[in-house]
């Protein structure tokens, strides 16, 4: 059986596209696990000792990445509510 994690909610995606700081950096903690995951590495010590890492360029490029995506991600509320049968 698959795990099912909790999703982000709309409410938060809304809050993180008018920029507020809390909402992006909540997403970014959501995913930071994951990206971390991704970019782990094994490096080897000048004694042949090994000693997993993390890339911190590639995540830091990541995290950037996704911090532009956010911010560029558009909202269509109306569009949204009308097909909820809402009104906005």
């Amino acid at each position: 059986m698959k795990t099912q994690y909790p999703r982000i909610s709309f409410s938060l995606i809304v809050k993180a596209v008018d920029v507020d700081t809390k909402a992006i950096n909540q997403i970014l903690q959501y995913y930071r696990g994951f990206i971390i995951k991704r970019f782990l590495g094994l490096l080897k010590g000048e004694y042949g000792n090994q000693n997993i890492v993390v890339d911190e360029v590639l995540r830091g490029r990541i995290e950037t990445s996704l911090f532009t995506k956010i911010l560029s991600f558009d909202v269509k509320l109306k569009v949204l509510a009308e097909k909820m049968g809402r009104e906005y």
